[in-house]
């Protein structure tokens, strides 16, 4: 049966990718038609220091303003999401959940920080650059495949994304956000400690390891 079939399709998907994805829909589906006002999930720090809204960082996060102007790029977004996000959960972070969950927690914190200093209201498509810009500099010399059938080394890739939307929206800022966010990562998780022999700052927390929700 159909609904079978969608609901092994989504129970195929890695549980934490599963989890950011249906999060993501959901928010931005709720803000489209209006069951919470979408000016309540952007992240707006008037409101979060000044009247304790404290959830705005969570919810600019996951929330995507859907409008006939932005679909498509929403859509785009969750492919690369769901795409980028299965290829690290199921081969850098494989068996280990607790690492990827740190990985997105230090790429969501460093986010809302940037955010802050460069009033960015909406979270989604810079985090899904930066995990992108990860799995990027992890598969540097594979080929990933874009528009028309145009293939680039994945290392490249994150740059195309640049021109791509300086080309069509005439800014890249979220695009440029995401591949700083994850380059901090990257550097400080495997570039630094790896290649130049540094500590390892990023070592994940042991309370993730034993949270049950993770492992």
């Amino acid at each position: 049966m159909a609904g079978n079939d969608l609901a092994d399709a989504y129970y195929s998907i890695p549980r934490l990718t599963r989890y950011w994805l249906t999060a993501t829909i959901v928010l931005s589906l709720i803000g489209r038609f209006g069951l919470i006002d979408p000016l309540n999930l952007i992240l707006s720090w008037d409101k979060f220091f000044y009247n304790f809204e404290l959830w705005r960082p969570v919810t600019a996060l996951f929330f995507f303003p859907i409008t006939p102007f932005t679909g498509f790029h929403f859509l785009i977004n969750l492919y690369f999401l769901y795409s980028y996000s299965t290829r690290l959960e199921t081969s850098t972070f494989s068996g280990r959940p607790a690492d990827y969950v740190y990985m997105f927690l230090v790429n969501w914190i460093v986010l809302t920080i940037s955010a802050f200093l460069l009033n960015i209201y909406l979270l989604f498509e810079p985090m899904v650059l930066s995990v992108v810009y990860v799995w990027c500099q992890l598969n540097k010399d594979v080929f990933v495949t874009f528009w028309f059938g145009t293939r680039f080394r994945a290392v490249y890739f994150p740059w195309v994304l640049v021109v791509f939307n300086l080309i069509l929206r005439g800014g890249a800022t979220m695009e440029l956000t995401g591949i700083f966010v994850g380059h901090v990562y990257y550097f400080f998780a495997h570039q630094y400690p790896l290649e130049y022999g540094g500590a390892q700052f990023l070592k994940t927390p042991g309370f993730l390891y034993i949270n049950t929700l993770i492992t």
